[in-house]
């Protein structure tokens, strides 16, 4: 099954050309990476892809399980079961991060027809989710990522795609920031959630280093606002070797 299905992709930021045809199609049970240099438009495809106003859409097309995913709005395209995970994931003060979590996985359910969670319902749900991203829940009670540490604002964003439990997850540069504990148990965290036969994951990534625990079925390298080269895991070491620009060319 298609998963997800890029075609020819044309997007602009502030009237600037960022992706400039890019095409990828991704398959339920695989997991993709996405390498390449700063400002060759991997946060803007992922962002894109959301639906994060200001990215615009000029050309081409995007198909998410079998739905056209650019005539849906950013809610719309999370009930639908995409997931985007932040480089930079935000703080909130006075929201409780339990209550956000709750809020948004019964806003989704009611958009699927299905019932809301009670309160002890969610709550054994968000200790099972935290458990596998070794988080105490009581972290989960504080304000939306207020006082977390980067580590601990990745970690919480993986527990909450955990609970929301979304078809496609779409992780712009989850490594950013985290140590080698730290990305060993979000590696870990990601596959126990996403490594599924009807799930799949787009990383967007610098580094190799995540690979080594989410290990990828296909690597592409993105520059100039398109995808020009694509491999296996390999692909992702000579990376690391040789540079993006001797690659690429």
């Amino acid at each position: 099954m298609t998963m997800l299905q890029i075609s020819n992709l044309h997007a602009t930021v502030a009237d600037k050309p960022i992706l400039k045809g890019l095409s990828l199609m991704i398959n339920a049970g695989e997991v993709h990476a996405i390498m390449g240099p700063n400002g060759a438009g991997k946060s803007t495809l992922g962002y894109t892809l959301g639906g994060r106003p200001g990215y615009e859409v000029t050309d081409g097309s995007v198909t998410f399980a079998g739905q056209d995913l650019l005539a849906l709005e950013p809610h719309e395209r999370a009930a639908a079961g995409l997931f985007l995970g932040f480089q930079y994931p935000v703080e909130i003060p006075g929201v409780s991060f339990v209550q956000f979590l709750r809020e948004s996985l019964n806003a989704q359910r009611k958009s699927r027809g299905e019932k809301p969670l009670s309160g002890g319902e969610f709550l054994k749900l968000a200790r099972e989710k935290a458990a596998l991203l070794r988080m105490d829940i009581e972290m989960l009670k504080r304000p939306v990522n207020l006082g977390f540490s980067g580590g601990e604002k990745k970690r919480a964003e993986m527990v909450q795609m955990g609970i929301l439990d979304p078809k496609l997850a779409i992780l712009d540069e989850t490594d950013s920031g985290l140590d080698i504990d730290a990305l060993r148990i979000v590696g870990e965290g990601i596959n126990a959630v996403m490594r599924k036969p009807d799930k799949a994951v787009l990383l967007i990534t610098h580094y190799q280093r995540l690979l080594d625990y989410v290990k990828p079925d296909f690597v592409h390298v993105l520059a100039g606002g398109r995808i020009v080269r694509t491999g296996g895991p390999e692909l992702a070491l000579e990376l690391e070797e040789r540079g993006y620009e001797a690659v690429a060319a």
